[in-house]
Protein backbone atom coordinates (compact mmCIF):
# COMPACT_ATOMS: atom_id res chain seq x y z
CA UNK A 1 0.00 0.00 0.00
CA UNK A 2 1.38 3.43 -0.95
CA UNK A 3 2.29 6.01 1.65
CA UNK A 4 0.52 9.34 1.97
CA UNK A 5 2.21 12.21 0.11
CA UNK A 6 4.38 14.67 1.99
CA UNK A 7 3.10 18.14 2.79
CA UNK A 8 3.64 20.39 -0.27
CA UNK A 9 4.98 23.14 1.97
CA UNK A 10 7.77 20.84 3.21
CA UNK A 11 8.54 19.55 -0.25
CA UNK A 12 11.23 22.08 -1.04
CA UNK A 13 14.59 20.37 -1.38
CA UNK A 14 15.30 18.02 -4.33
CA UNK A 15 16.79 15.45 -1.99
CA UNK A 16 13.46 14.96 -0.21
CA UNK A 17 11.18 15.51 -3.21
CA UNK A 18 8.64 12.74 -3.78
CA UNK A 19 7.24 11.77 -7.19
CA UNK A 20 3.94 13.23 -8.32
CA UNK A 21 2.50 9.75 -8.46
CA UNK A 22 1.93 9.46 -4.70
CA UNK A 23 -1.84 9.86 -4.31
CA UNK A 24 -3.65 10.53 -1.08
CA UNK A 25 -4.63 7.40 0.91
CA UNK A 26 -8.25 7.54 -0.25
CA UNK A 27 -7.43 8.54 -3.81
CA UNK A 28 -7.71 5.13 -5.41
CA UNK A 29 -11.08 4.55 -3.77
CA UNK A 30 -12.61 7.64 -5.33
CA UNK A 31 -11.18 7.07 -8.83
CA UNK A 32 -14.44 5.55 -9.97
CA UNK A 33 -16.39 8.51 -8.60
CA UNK A 34 -14.09 10.93 -10.44
CA UNK A 35 -14.56 9.01 -13.68
CA UNK A 36 -18.32 9.25 -13.25
CA UNK A 37 -18.05 12.95 -12.50
CA UNK A 38 -15.98 13.38 -15.67
CA UNK A 39 -18.81 11.80 -17.62
CA UNK A 40 -21.25 14.31 -16.17
CA UNK A 41 -19.14 17.45 -16.18
CA UNK A 42 -16.30 16.73 -18.60
CA UNK A 43 -12.84 18.31 -18.32
CA UNK A 44 -11.78 21.54 -19.96
CA UNK A 45 -15.12 23.37 -19.76
CA UNK A 46 -14.20 25.76 -22.55
CA UNK A 47 -13.80 22.90 -25.02
CA UNK A 48 -16.96 21.00 -24.06
CA UNK A 49 -19.92 21.08 -26.40
CA UNK A 50 -23.28 22.35 -25.23
CA UNK A 51 -25.02 19.78 -27.41
CA UNK A 52 -24.55 16.91 -24.94
CA UNK A 53 -23.19 15.04 -27.92
CA UNK A 54 -21.76 12.22 -25.81
CA UNK A 55 -25.13 11.61 -24.17
CA UNK A 56 -27.07 11.12 -27.39
CA UNK A 57 -27.10 7.90 -29.34
CA UNK A 58 -25.26 8.74 -32.52
CA UNK A 59 -24.41 6.46 -35.40
CA UNK A 60 -21.05 7.37 -36.95
CA UNK A 61 -19.65 5.82 -40.11
CA UNK A 62 -16.95 6.52 -42.65
CA UNK A 63 -18.94 5.17 -45.53
CA UNK A 64 -16.89 6.03 -48.58
CA UNK A 65 -13.39 6.89 -49.81
CA UNK A 66 -12.79 9.01 -52.89
CA UNK A 67 -9.60 9.78 -54.79
CA UNK A 68 -9.24 13.51 -55.49
CA UNK A 69 -6.81 15.95 -57.06
CA UNK A 70 -6.21 19.46 -55.80
CA UNK A 71 -3.69 22.14 -54.86
CA UNK A 72 -1.70 22.00 -51.63
CA UNK A 73 -0.38 24.88 -49.50
CA UNK A 74 2.56 25.30 -51.90
CA UNK A 75 0.11 25.62 -54.82
CA UNK A 76 1.36 22.33 -56.24
CA UNK A 77 -0.99 19.73 -57.63
CA UNK A 78 -1.43 16.64 -55.45
CA UNK A 79 -3.54 13.51 -55.34
CA UNK A 80 -5.17 12.56 -52.06
CA UNK A 81 -8.01 10.49 -50.62
CA UNK A 82 -11.08 12.07 -49.01
CA UNK A 83 -13.38 10.14 -46.67
CA UNK A 84 -17.13 10.61 -46.31
CA UNK A 85 -18.23 10.82 -42.66
CA UNK A 86 -21.92 10.24 -41.98
CA UNK A 87 -23.60 10.83 -38.63
CA UNK A 88 -27.18 10.12 -37.70
CA UNK A 89 -29.01 10.69 -34.42
CA UNK A 90 -30.75 7.50 -33.29
CA UNK A 91 -32.70 9.20 -30.50
CA UNK A 92 -33.51 12.88 -30.98
CA UNK A 93 -34.56 15.07 -28.09
CA UNK A 94 -38.11 15.58 -29.43
CA UNK A 95 -38.48 11.94 -30.42
CA UNK A 96 -38.36 12.76 -34.15
CA UNK A 97 -35.82 11.28 -36.53
CA UNK A 98 -33.34 13.63 -38.17
CA UNK A 99 -31.62 13.56 -41.52
CA UNK A 100 -28.14 12.13 -41.82
CA UNK A 101 -25.33 14.68 -41.73
CA UNK A 102 -22.40 14.02 -44.03
CA UNK A 103 -19.13 15.71 -44.89
CA UNK A 104 -15.74 14.89 -46.40
CA UNK A 105 -12.45 14.85 -44.50
CA UNK A 106 -8.85 14.22 -45.49
CA UNK A 107 -6.49 12.02 -43.49
CA UNK A 108 -4.52 15.15 -42.52
CA UNK A 109 -7.66 16.53 -40.84
CA UNK A 110 -7.96 13.36 -38.78
CA UNK A 111 -4.31 13.92 -37.77
CA UNK A 112 -5.08 17.51 -36.78
CA UNK A 113 -7.99 16.35 -34.62
CA UNK A 114 -5.86 13.76 -32.82
CA UNK A 115 -2.99 16.21 -32.25
CA UNK A 116 -5.47 18.61 -30.68
CA UNK A 117 -6.83 15.87 -28.39
CA UNK A 118 -3.29 14.90 -27.32
CA UNK A 119 -2.57 18.47 -26.22
CA UNK A 120 -5.84 19.20 -24.44
CA UNK A 121 -6.19 15.78 -22.80
CA UNK A 122 -2.63 14.72 -21.86
CA UNK A 123 -3.93 12.38 -19.14
CA UNK A 124 -5.97 10.33 -21.64
CA UNK A 125 -4.75 7.43 -23.76
CA UNK A 126 -5.97 8.98 -27.02
CA UNK A 127 -7.02 6.38 -29.64
CA UNK A 128 -4.52 6.08 -32.51
CA UNK A 129 -5.13 6.60 -36.21
CA UNK A 130 -4.63 3.81 -38.73
CA UNK A 131 -1.30 3.75 -40.53
CA UNK A 132 -0.71 6.36 -43.21
CA UNK A 133 1.39 3.95 -45.26
CA UNK A 134 1.21 0.16 -45.22
CA UNK A 135 3.58 -1.61 -42.83
CA UNK A 136 4.30 -5.32 -42.22
CA UNK A 137 3.10 -6.22 -45.71
CA UNK A 138 3.74 -9.54 -47.41
CA UNK A 139 5.04 -9.60 -50.98
CA UNK A 140 1.66 -9.84 -52.75
CA UNK A 141 0.23 -6.89 -50.82
CA UNK A 142 0.71 -3.42 -52.26
CA UNK A 143 2.50 -0.83 -50.11
CA UNK A 144 1.04 2.01 -52.18
CA UNK A 145 -1.07 4.29 -50.01
CA UNK A 146 -3.41 4.88 -52.96
CA UNK A 147 -4.02 1.15 -53.49
CA UNK A 148 -7.82 0.48 -53.33
CA UNK A 149 -7.47 -2.38 -50.83
CA UNK A 150 -5.25 -0.30 -48.53
CA UNK A 151 -7.58 2.71 -48.79
CA UNK A 152 -10.52 0.48 -47.85
CA UNK A 153 -8.72 -0.86 -44.78
CA UNK A 154 -7.75 2.66 -43.79
CA UNK A 155 -11.38 3.76 -44.20
CA UNK A 156 -12.36 1.07 -41.69
CA UNK A 157 -9.55 2.19 -39.38
CA UNK A 158 -10.64 5.83 -39.49
CA UNK A 159 -14.21 4.82 -38.69
CA UNK A 160 -12.91 2.80 -35.75
CA UNK A 161 -10.95 5.86 -34.54
CA UNK A 162 -14.08 8.03 -34.56
CA UNK A 163 -16.06 5.34 -32.73
CA UNK A 164 -13.31 5.05 -30.11
CA UNK A 165 -13.38 8.81 -29.47
CA UNK A 166 -17.18 8.93 -29.49
CA UNK A 167 -17.38 6.13 -26.90
CA UNK A 168 -14.86 7.75 -24.54
CA UNK A 169 -16.59 9.34 -21.51
CA UNK A 170 -14.58 12.59 -21.81
CA UNK A 171 -13.42 12.90 -25.41
CA UNK A 172 -16.95 12.39 -26.75
CA UNK A 173 -18.03 15.72 -25.22
CA UNK A 174 -15.30 17.81 -26.80
CA UNK A 175 -16.54 20.73 -28.88
CA UNK A 176 -13.83 20.40 -31.56
CA UNK A 177 -14.66 16.72 -32.03
CA UNK A 178 -18.33 17.58 -32.40
CA UNK A 179 -17.52 20.22 -35.01
CA UNK A 180 -15.26 17.74 -36.82
CA UNK A 181 -18.35 15.61 -37.43
CA UNK A 182 -20.75 18.43 -38.22
CA UNK A 183 -18.92 21.50 -39.58
CA UNK A 184 -17.20 21.04 -42.93
CA UNK A 185 -16.20 24.64 -43.64
CA UNK A 186 -13.66 26.56 -41.51
CA UNK A 187 -13.11 23.63 -39.15
CA UNK A 188 -9.32 23.91 -39.41
CA UNK A 189 -9.49 27.59 -38.54
CA UNK A 190 -11.61 26.77 -35.48
CA UNK A 191 -9.03 24.24 -34.29
CA UNK A 192 -6.12 26.58 -34.83
CA UNK A 193 -7.91 29.35 -32.91
CA UNK A 194 -7.71 27.18 -29.79
CA UNK A 195 -3.94 27.76 -29.82
CA UNK A 196 -3.25 24.11 -29.05
CA UNK A 197 0.04 24.19 -31.00
CA UNK A 198 1.43 26.73 -28.53
CA UNK A 199 0.51 24.46 -25.62
CA UNK A 200 2.19 21.40 -27.08
CA UNK A 201 5.33 20.25 -25.26
CA UNK A 202 8.48 20.21 -27.35
CA UNK A 203 10.13 16.84 -27.96
CA UNK A 204 13.50 18.23 -26.82
CA UNK A 205 11.99 19.34 -23.51
CA UNK A 206 10.35 15.93 -23.03
CA UNK A 207 13.64 14.15 -23.77
CA UNK A 208 15.46 16.41 -21.32
CA UNK A 209 12.90 15.62 -18.59
CA UNK A 210 13.25 11.87 -19.24
CA UNK A 211 16.97 11.92 -18.48
CA UNK A 212 17.07 14.57 -15.76
CA UNK A 213 14.05 13.77 -13.57
CA UNK A 214 15.34 12.57 -10.19
CA UNK A 215 12.26 11.00 -8.61
CA UNK A 216 10.21 9.30 -11.34
CA UNK A 217 7.00 7.54 -10.36
CA UNK A 218 7.64 3.80 -10.40
CA UNK A 219 4.19 3.06 -11.83
CA UNK A 220 4.66 5.35 -14.81
CA UNK A 221 8.17 3.97 -15.37
CA UNK A 222 6.79 0.43 -15.40
CA UNK A 223 3.97 1.51 -17.74
CA UNK A 224 6.51 3.03 -20.12
CA UNK A 225 8.52 -0.20 -20.14
CA UNK A 226 5.33 -2.19 -20.70
CA UNK A 227 4.38 -0.03 -23.70
CA UNK A 228 7.83 -0.62 -25.21
CA UNK A 229 7.52 -4.36 -24.71
CA UNK A 230 3.95 -4.42 -26.04
CA UNK A 231 5.07 -2.63 -29.18
CA UNK A 232 7.98 -5.04 -29.61
CA UNK A 233 5.82 -8.15 -29.14
CA UNK A 234 3.11 -7.01 -31.55
CA UNK A 235 5.74 -5.99 -34.12
CA UNK A 236 7.25 -9.49 -33.99
CA UNK A 237 3.79 -11.04 -34.22
CA UNK A 238 2.96 -9.00 -37.33
CA UNK A 239 6.27 -9.94 -38.95
CA UNK A 240 5.64 -13.63 -38.28
CA UNK A 241 2.14 -13.30 -39.66
CA UNK A 242 3.50 -11.64 -42.84
CA UNK A 243 6.00 -14.48 -43.34
CA UNK A 244 3.29 -17.09 -42.78
CA UNK A 245 1.05 -15.30 -45.29
CA UNK A 246 3.84 -15.44 -47.87
CA UNK A 247 4.38 -19.17 -47.35
CA UNK A 248 0.66 -19.91 -47.21
CA UNK A 249 0.01 -18.01 -50.41
CA UNK A 250 2.67 -20.05 -52.18
CA UNK A 251 1.36 -23.37 -50.86
CA UNK A 252 -2.21 -22.63 -51.93
CA UNK A 253 -1.23 -21.36 -55.37
CA UNK A 254 0.95 -24.42 -55.99
CA UNK A 255 -2.18 -26.51 -55.56
CA UNK A 256 -3.33 -24.91 -58.79
CA UNK A 257 -0.67 -27.04 -60.48
CA UNK A 258 -2.59 -30.11 -59.30
CA UNK A 259 -5.62 -28.79 -61.11
CA UNK A 260 -3.67 -28.22 -64.32
CA UNK A 261 -2.01 -31.65 -64.20
CA UNK A 262 -5.27 -33.47 -63.41
CA UNK A 263 -7.00 -31.61 -66.25
CA UNK A 264 -4.25 -32.58 -68.73
CA UNK A 265 -4.27 -36.16 -67.47
CA UNK A 266 -8.04 -36.43 -67.88
CA UNK A 267 -7.70 -35.67 -71.58
CA UNK A 268 -5.83 -38.94 -72.21
CA UNK A 269 -8.01 -41.16 -70.00
CA UNK A 270 -11.46 -42.56 -70.75
CA UNK A 271 -12.61 -44.35 -67.58
CA UNK A 272 -10.64 -42.08 -65.24
CA UNK A 273 -11.19 -38.82 -67.13
CA UNK A 274 -14.28 -37.52 -65.35
CA UNK A 275 -12.88 -38.21 -61.88
CA UNK A 276 -9.58 -36.53 -62.69
CA UNK A 277 -11.33 -33.53 -64.21
CA UNK A 278 -13.54 -33.10 -61.10
CA UNK A 279 -10.56 -33.44 -58.76
CA UNK A 280 -8.71 -30.83 -60.78
CA UNK A 281 -11.65 -28.45 -60.40
CA UNK A 282 -11.56 -28.85 -56.60
CA UNK A 283 -7.83 -28.09 -56.62
CA UNK A 284 -8.43 -24.91 -58.65
CA UNK A 285 -11.09 -23.76 -56.17
CA UNK A 286 -8.71 -24.49 -53.29
CA UNK A 287 -5.89 -22.50 -54.91
CA UNK A 288 -8.06 -19.44 -55.55
CA UNK A 289 -9.58 -19.41 -52.04
CA UNK A 290 -6.36 -18.08 -50.47
CA UNK A 291 -7.01 -14.56 -51.81
CA UNK A 292 -10.18 -14.14 -49.73
CA UNK A 293 -8.57 -15.83 -46.73
CA UNK A 294 -5.59 -13.47 -46.64
CA UNK A 295 -7.83 -10.47 -47.22
CA UNK A 296 -9.74 -11.42 -44.07
CA UNK A 297 -6.43 -11.86 -42.26
CA UNK A 298 -5.46 -8.28 -43.10
CA UNK A 299 -8.37 -7.06 -40.97
CA UNK A 300 -7.01 -9.16 -38.10
CA UNK A 301 -3.57 -7.62 -38.67
CA UNK A 302 -5.12 -4.14 -38.59
CA UNK A 303 -6.60 -4.90 -35.16
CA UNK A 304 -3.12 -5.75 -33.90
CA UNK A 305 -1.66 -2.63 -35.53
CA UNK A 306 -4.13 -0.49 -33.61
CA UNK A 307 -2.60 -1.65 -30.33
CA UNK A 308 0.87 -1.34 -31.82
CA UNK A 309 0.08 2.39 -32.18
CA UNK A 310 -1.71 2.49 -28.80
CA UNK A 311 1.70 1.77 -27.24
CA UNK A 312 2.87 5.22 -28.36
CA UNK A 313 -0.29 6.77 -26.86
CA UNK A 314 0.63 5.19 -23.51
CA UNK A 315 4.15 6.60 -23.73
CA UNK A 316 2.72 10.06 -24.43
CA UNK A 317 0.92 9.97 -21.05
CA UNK A 318 4.14 8.83 -19.35
CA UNK A 319 6.18 11.60 -20.99
CA UNK A 320 3.71 14.22 -19.80
CA UNK A 321 4.02 12.93 -16.26
CA UNK A 322 7.82 13.07 -16.49
CA UNK A 323 7.61 16.68 -17.65
CA UNK A 324 5.36 17.64 -14.77
CA UNK A 325 7.60 15.83 -12.27
CA UNK A 326 10.68 17.55 -13.70
CA UNK A 327 9.02 20.98 -13.52
CA UNK A 328 8.09 20.27 -9.91
CA UNK A 329 11.64 19.30 -9.02
CA UNK A 330 13.08 22.39 -10.72
CA UNK A 331 10.58 24.62 -8.85
CA UNK A 332 11.53 22.99 -5.53
CA UNK A 333 15.22 23.37 -6.29
CA UNK A 334 14.82 27.04 -7.19
CA UNK A 335 12.80 27.68 -4.03
CA UNK A 336 15.40 25.97 -1.83
CA UNK A 337 18.13 28.07 -3.45
CA UNK A 338 16.27 31.32 -2.79
CA UNK A 339 15.65 30.36 0.86
CA UNK A 340 19.34 29.68 1.29
CA UNK A 341 20.24 33.05 -0.24
CA UNK A 342 17.79 34.79 2.07
CA UNK A 343 19.22 33.01 5.11
CA UNK A 344 22.80 33.92 4.13
CA UNK A 345 21.85 37.58 3.69
CA UNK A 346 20.05 37.65 7.04
CA UNK A 347 22.89 35.98 8.98
CA UNK A 348 25.81 37.32 6.97
CA UNK A 349 27.28 33.84 6.49
CA UNK A 350 27.94 32.15 3.16
CA UNK A 351 27.68 28.35 3.27
CA UNK A 352 28.44 27.65 -0.37
CA UNK A 353 30.74 29.15 -2.98
CA UNK A 354 29.07 31.78 -5.15
CA UNK A 355 30.06 34.61 -7.46
CA UNK A 356 28.24 37.00 -5.14
CA UNK A 357 30.35 35.84 -2.20
CA UNK A 358 33.57 36.44 -4.12
CA UNK A 359 32.37 39.89 -5.19
CA UNK A 360 31.63 40.78 -1.55
CA UNK A 361 35.14 39.76 -0.48
CA UNK A 362 36.75 41.80 -3.26
CA UNK A 363 34.66 44.96 -3.12
CA UNK A 364 33.33 44.97 0.42
CA UNK A 365 29.99 44.38 2.14
CA UNK A 366 26.64 45.76 1.00
CA UNK A 367 25.04 48.55 2.96
CA UNK A 368 22.26 47.51 5.40
CA UNK A 369 19.71 49.23 3.18
CA UNK A 370 20.86 47.26 0.13
CA UNK A 371 20.78 44.01 2.09
CA UNK A 372 17.29 44.72 3.43
CA UNK A 373 16.04 45.49 -0.09
CA UNK A 374 17.47 42.22 -1.42
CA UNK A 375 15.98 40.25 1.46
CA UNK A 376 12.58 41.80 0.78
CA UNK A 377 12.77 40.85 -2.91
CA UNK A 378 13.84 37.31 -2.02
CA UNK A 379 11.01 36.95 0.50
CA UNK A 380 8.51 37.96 -2.17
CA UNK A 381 10.06 35.46 -4.58
CA UNK A 382 9.99 32.76 -1.90
CA UNK A 383 6.33 33.39 -1.18
CA UNK A 384 5.54 33.25 -4.90
CA UNK A 385 7.65 30.08 -5.28
CA UNK A 386 5.86 28.36 -2.41
CA UNK A 387 2.50 29.08 -3.98
CA UNK A 388 3.76 27.88 -7.35
CA UNK A 389 5.15 24.68 -5.83
CA UNK A 390 1.89 24.01 -4.02
CA UNK A 391 -0.02 24.56 -7.26
CA UNK A 392 2.28 22.21 -9.19
CA UNK A 393 1.84 19.53 -6.51
CA UNK A 394 -1.95 19.75 -6.70
CA UNK A 395 -1.88 19.80 -10.51
CA UNK A 396 0.40 16.78 -10.57
CA UNK A 397 -1.77 14.73 -8.22
CA UNK A 398 -4.85 15.60 -10.24
CA UNK A 399 -3.04 14.45 -13.39
CA UNK A 400 -2.03 11.15 -11.78
CA UNK A 401 -5.56 10.51 -10.54
CA UNK A 402 -7.15 11.20 -13.93
CA UNK A 403 -4.44 9.40 -15.88
CA UNK A 404 -4.73 6.17 -13.89
CA UNK A 405 -8.50 6.23 -14.16
CA UNK A 406 -8.16 6.31 -17.95
CA UNK A 407 -5.30 3.80 -18.01
CA UNK A 408 -7.45 1.29 -16.11
CA UNK A 409 -10.24 1.89 -18.63
CA UNK A 410 -7.75 1.31 -21.46
CA UNK A 411 -6.45 -1.91 -19.91
CA UNK A 412 -9.95 -3.38 -19.77
CA UNK A 413 -10.54 -2.37 -23.40
CA UNK A 414 -7.17 -3.80 -24.50
CA UNK A 415 -7.67 -7.15 -22.79
CA UNK A 416 -11.16 -7.51 -24.25
CA UNK A 417 -10.20 -6.47 -27.80
CA UNK A 418 -7.02 -8.53 -28.08
CA UNK A 419 -8.74 -11.58 -26.64
CA UNK A 420 -11.50 -11.31 -29.25
CA UNK A 421 -8.97 -10.69 -32.05
CA UNK A 422 -6.83 -13.72 -31.16
CA UNK A 423 -9.87 -15.97 -30.80
CA UNK A 424 -11.18 -14.78 -34.18
CA UNK A 425 -7.81 -15.48 -35.76
CA UNK A 426 -7.74 -18.99 -34.31
CA UNK A 427 -11.29 -19.63 -35.58
CA UNK A 428 -10.20 -18.33 -38.99
CA UNK A 429 -7.29 -20.79 -39.08
CA UNK A 430 -9.55 -23.68 -38.01
CA UNK A 431 -12.04 -22.77 -40.74
CA UNK A 432 -9.24 -22.60 -43.30
CA UNK A 433 -7.97 -26.05 -42.30
CA UNK A 434 -11.50 -27.47 -42.47
CA UNK A 435 -11.88 -26.14 -46.00
CA UNK A 436 -8.62 -27.80 -46.95
CA UNK A 437 -9.82 -31.09 -45.48
CA UNK A 438 -13.09 -30.74 -47.35
CA UNK A 439 -11.29 -30.13 -50.66
CA UNK A 440 -9.20 -33.28 -50.26
CA UNK A 441 -12.25 -35.23 -49.10
CA UNK A 442 -14.03 -34.18 -52.31
CA UNK A 443 -10.97 -35.14 -54.33
CA UNK A 444 -10.93 -38.53 -52.63
CA UNK A 445 -14.56 -39.12 -53.63
CA UNK A 446 -13.72 -38.16 -57.20
CA UNK A 447 -10.88 -40.66 -57.24
CA UNK A 448 -13.15 -43.34 -55.72
CA UNK A 449 -15.63 -43.00 -58.59
CA UNK A 450 -13.02 -43.60 -61.26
Amino acid sequence: MEQAPPDPEKQLKPATLEPLGRPDPGLEAVAGEEAERAREEGSEADTMTDNNFGLKKIEISVSEAEKRTGRNAMNMQETYTAYLIETRSVEHADGQSVLTDSLWRRYSEFELLRNYLLVYYPHIVVPPLPEKRAEFVWHKLSADNMDPDFVERRRIGLENFLLRVASHPILCRDKIFYLFLTQEGNWKETVNETGFQLKADSRLKALNATFRVKNPDKRFTELKHYSDELQSVISHLLRVRARVADRLYGVYKVHGNYGRVFSEWSAIEKEMGDGLQSAGHHMDVYASSIDDILEDEEHYADQLKEYLFYAEALRAVCRKHELMQYDLEMAAQDLASKKQQCEELATGTVRTFSLKGMTTKLFGQETPEQREARIKVLEEQINEGEQQLKSKNLEGREFVKNAWTDIERFKEQKNRDLKEALISYAVMQISMCKKGIQVWTNAKECFSKM
